[in-house]
């Protein structure tokens, strides 16, 4: 017998009530013994016959209820009678009958979301939020499990599983295809327009300034001593080469200004539509030219497996991994008065508006409603399959455990009314015959 029910105590107490049934059936023997003795004495009273109705009834009725009860778990002393040992014999039958009775009783879905309905989960959840104290609790629990969650990460060779895992996601990835989706999605409408005027007021505004028209100035006087020594120097001599370039530059500026000012200006501008047909073009070949998706994506590859990429991403996370382990770890932490914040806000917001909690429900109870359509069928399973793989033995000790004794109140009750009947069905056949 297991260590655990020995020091059951449900086992001493079905003990206790097996003893003083198979007392009360002993006593009820002997009390035939001794009538049968009794009336065979020479004028014996006539109490004995009486006697004797009750104790011989006592025990048919004792020994009925004691056979009617061991035949629920075993053979009565082992002999093979029909329709006895019950519970180990039924005990697939059993398991599926408990089975259904669990999925169809405690699992249909209109008696959970009928309790769900009155339960009014969001009305409690607001209600549990609009503590203090259980923020705290919230707010405790997610500290221990963000800690956990970042010790494991932190790992090696989780770090190393992840990282082996983002590598081979990335190799497979078709970067070139995925690319071209997104553009196509990004140039819709003319979209990719509003980044072209970005970049050409960008230039526009840099070419309009001092330092570029000297950049260029220079850069045309470098040129031209360059290309034209000679040139130059005769220049030189009547006036200067370095005016001629600053007023050079501040036309040529000028120029470029005005010239992006028109491309700003003008929806059908040459620039607007070299621009749309490169996009168009490149966004084509992305999902189309084979050859150039394969460089594409061979130029991911080359960068995914790279070393020092690795080892930036590696770096990148572990400052990001301690910055959050920091932060998580101080009493007045940020992300987790972030937590304590929202959470509050939503209690508030639960108890004065109805309509949300109202939101809140009607999706608590449609995923509730789901949920158990799905899991109903694997419970029953679930409970069928161990009941079955019980061990004959151990279902027979766990369910006499349970009810045993109740059932030795019926052995003791059988003694006693047996005995009862007897005599009055004894009392019955004296009156009629007198």
């Amino acid at each position: 017998m297991p260590a655990a029910l020995i020091d059951d105590p449900r086992l001493r107490e079905l003990a206790r009530m097996k003893r003083v049934s198979l007392a009360c059936l002993l006593l009820a023997l002997a009390g035939l013994f001794a009538s049968v003795v009794g009336m065979g004495q020479e004028g014996a009273p006539a109490g004995w016959a009486w006697f004797k109705a009750f104790c011989e009834a006592a025990v048919v009725g004792g020994l009925a209820d004691w056979f009617a009860v061991v035949a629920l778990f075993r053979r009565p002393m082992g002999l093979p009678i029909p329709h006895t040992a019950l519970i180990p014999r039924g005990k697939d039958r059993i398991a599926d009958s408990l089975a259904v009775f669990v999925r169809d009783s405690f699992l249909a879905p209109e008696v959970l979301l009928a309790k769900l309905r009155v339960f009014n989960p969001a009305e409690r959840l607001g209600q549990w939020l609009r503590q203090p104290e259980n923020l705290e609790t919230v707010a405790g629990s997610v500290r221990s499990m963000a800690l956990e969650a970042l010790s494991f990460l932190n790992e090696q060779a989780v770090r190393r599983a992840i990282g082996e895992f983002l590598v081979a996601q990335a190799l497979r990835w078709d970067a070139a295809a995925t690319a071209g989706s997104v553009l196509d999605v990004l140039t819709r409408g003319g979209r990719h327009q509003q980044v072209l005027d970005a970049a050409l007021q960008k230039v526009g505004d840099y070419l309009a300034t001092e330092e570029m028209r000297d950049l260029v100035a220079g850069r045309l006087v470098g040129f031209a001593r360059k290309e034209w020594p000679k040139i130059t120097a005769v220049v030189d001599t009547f006036g200067s080469v370095d005016k001629m370039a600053a007023n050079m530059s501040d036309k040529l500026a000028l120029e470029l200004v005005s010239e992006v000012h028109k491309a700003l200006s003008q929806p059908d501008h040459a620039v607007r539509q070299r621009f749309d047909a490169w996009m168009a073009d490149f966004i084509e070949r992305l999902k189309g030219d084979p050859a150039f998706a394969q460089e594409v994506n061979a130029l991911k590859d080359r960068v995914v497996q790279r070393d020092d990429v690795r080892d930036y991403l590696e770096g990148v996370w572990t400052t990001v991994r301690d910055s959050l382990e920091a932060d998580i770890r101080q009493e007045d932490s940020a992300l987790l008065g972030h937590v304590r914040t929202s959470l509050a806000a939503l209690g508030g917001r639960l108890g004065r508006d109805p309509q949300l909690a109202q939101a809140i429900n009607e999706h608590v109870l449609s995923a509730s409603g789901a949920l158990v359509e799905r899991l109903r069928e694997g419970v029953a399973g679930h409970i069928s399959a161990t009941v079955r793989a019980w061990d004959d033995r151990s279902l027979v000790q766990q369910i006499e455990l349970g009810v045993g004794r109740d059932l030795q109140f019926i052995r003791l009750n059988g003694t006693l009314v047996g005995g009862v009947i007897g005599l009055l069905l004894y009392g019955a056949t004296w009156w009629v015959a007198h």
